[in-house]
């Protein structure tokens, strides 16, 4: 929802930082480096366990994979490719994170089912684009990536807050888990009701 409906707004605040990164890599290098970065912090998390860290570096590292785009405008490189790269990283990102807060709290069902919810997300729309033309940013829902980010970020933080006294992550996880496929199914949704002519 948020990158749907902001996105003009959104995208040129990157260009300033994106620009000296542009002159030393290409969008897609990028789009590689922000996998890096995000594989790199969980691990960190899996050995620190501290929440509140975990949530700052992930916030850096998501702020980082999403220079790609900026960096592709600048060096006028975008490519239909380049679109389908930065998509599928986005899901090993998510995926990445989710076994990473999965295996941390031992809510290894939640993190299936918040994960399966994300991935059928994206599915809905993907396959949606195969039956009729899909506007890339005209499906402002519920709960898409960037809410999600967004939404991680804030329960870390809140069990940083709650400490040992409450364990806060397996129900923010079946929470995620219920917000994805409330998204997944609004898609679906929108989804019947234009390939059967509707508007």
């Amino acid at each position: 929802m948020i990158d749907g409906l902001f996105k003009k707004y959104i995208d040129p605040l990157w260009e300033m930082p994106a620009r000296p990164l542009s002159r030393a890599f290409t969008a897609n290098q990028v789009t590689l480096l922000g996998l890096g970065l995000i594989a790199l912090v969980s691990l960190a998390y899996v050995w620190h366990h501290a929440p509140f860290w975990y949530a700052v570096t992930l916030a850096i590292a998501f702020s980082a994979d999403s220079l790609d785009g900026a960096v592709a405008r600048l060096r006028r490189e975008s490519s239909a490719f380049g679109g389908y790269l930065d998509a599928i990283i986005d899901r090993y990102q998510e995926m990445i994170v989710i076994a990473t807060l999965a295996y941390v709290s031992g809510a290894w069902v939640a993190g299936y089912f918040a994960l399966a919810g994300a991935f059928l997300t994206s599915y809905m729309k993907a396959r949606a684009a195969m039956e009729m033309p899909v506007d890339n940013v005209a499906w402002p829902d519920l709960f898409e990536r960037q809410e999600r980010i967004l939404y991680i970020c804030l329960a870390l933080v809140a069990q940083s807050l709650f400490g040992a006294s409450l364990d806060v992550m397996p129900w923010a996880l079946w929470l995620l888990a219920v917000l994805t496929h409330a998204t997944a199914l609004q898609r679906f949704l929108r989804a019947r009701r234009l390939l059967r002519g509707g508007k």
